[in-house]
C-alpha cells in the first residue's frame, strides 16, 4: 500500500515557468466522493488512463492506490461521473531536490493554479520556492474531490496578480 504525503500551495507569479517541462493535460472525475474516499478517474493527454483509491481523512497524508486502465474504460467511467470534470494541465519541475506539480486549471476553474510537492515523511521540509503563494494543505476547497462536486471558490480567493498565460 503506498502513502500520498503531499503539501499544496496556491501559486503567486510565473517564475516556476522556466524550469516546467511541457505539461500533461488531464481530464479527472470522480465514480466516488465521500468524507475520507474517493475513487477517481483520470485520463492523461487523451493516450493514458488511471484509476486512483484514496482512503483517510488526514489533510497530509493518505492511503493511495493506482492501477492504469484502458482509455476506453476511463472515457466510460467519466460518463458516469459524479459532479465536474475537472480540466488541468500539470507541469512537473525540479526545486532544491524536489518534485512540484503546477496544476493550471482550465474550464469551471479557469484561473487557478495550485502546486504540490510530495513528501516522503510529514517531517520533510522543502525549500519553498518564491512563487509560491497561500498553503492550502488540508483545506478542503482546494481538492480536486471538493472542485468537482462543490461550489467554486472565487477566482479573487486564488491570489493570482498576473496572467497565467
Amino acid at each position: 500500500m503506498a502513502k500520498e504525503i503531499e503539501r499544496k500551495f496556491l501559486v503567486a507569479s510565473d517564475g516556476w515557468r522556466k524550469a516546467a517541462d511541457g505539461g500533461t493535460r488531464f481530464l479527472q472525475a470522480y465514480i466516488v466522493t465521500m468524507d475520507d474516499r474517493s475513487v477517481r478517474v483520470r485520463l492523461m493527454d487523451e493516450k493514458r488512463a488511471k484509476l486512483t483509491i484514496k482512503i483517510g481523512a488526514g489533510s497530509m497524508t493518505r492511503d493511495e492506490f493506482e492501477y492504469e486502465i484502458p482509455v476506453a474504460d476511463a472515457k466510460e467511467m467519466m460518463s458516469k461521473a459524479v459532479g465536474l470534470i475537472i480540466e488541468k494541465t500539470r507541469y512537473e519541475l525540479e526545486h532544491c531536490g524536489f518534485v512540484w506539480e503546477v496544476d493550471v486549471y482550465g474550464g469551471a476553474h479557469e484561473g487557478l493554479i495550485v502546486a504540490e510537492v510530495e513528501l516522503d515523511a510529514e517531517g520533510d521540509t522543502p525549500d519553498l520556492p518564491s512563487w509560491l503563494g497561500t498553503e492550502v494543505t488540508g483545506d478542503p476547497q482546494y481538492s480536486n474531490q471538493y472542485l468537482s462536486t462543490s461550489p467554486l471558490v472565487s477566482k479573487a480567493d486564488h491570489e493570482l496578480s498576473y496572467s497565467p498565460f
